[in-house]
């Protein structure tokens, strides 16, 4: 991941549908579920203290984004409604997260297929 990621220039929960909108000062623009930025969160809880520490996450179909709060000049922490709030999103983890947001999402799915676990597709509001 580079550090010279594009600032964050918008930021916007639409809680119904469970989607962070999210645009860059290059232009970039992502619509990326909760889901996807809580299996894919910063923490160490989530990816480990090192390469092949990190930790499937199952069962958040339906997790939401409870609050968003500033951190300093460079990101955010987004706190879920499962509890988990110990990742902090810098403005390169949300650009990397949404400029890969199609790769990394396949690639979830299919280690969930190679778990076993059956993913309930969430009801659409």
């Amino acid at each position: 991941m580079s550090d010279n990621a594009p600032r964050v220039t918008e930021l916007k929960l639409h809680q119904v549908s469970r989607v962070l909108e999210v645009a860059f000062e290059d232009g970039t623009r992502q619509d990326m579920t909760c889901e996807y930025l809580r299996v894919f969160s910063p923490s160490a809880e989530v990816r480990g203290h090192g390469p092949g520490q990190e930790v499937l996450q199952v069962g958040k179909e339906n997790v939401n984004i409870s609050a968003i709060e500033p951190v300093d000049n460079y990101g955010v922490k987004l706190v879920f409604d499962d509890g988990h709030d110990t990742g902090i999103y810098s403005w390169t983890v949300l650009y990397e997260l949404a400029s890969g947001y199609e790769s990394h999402w396949a690639d979830y799915l299919a280690r969930l297929e190679a778990a076993g676990y059956q993913r309930q597709e969430p009801p659409r509001d």
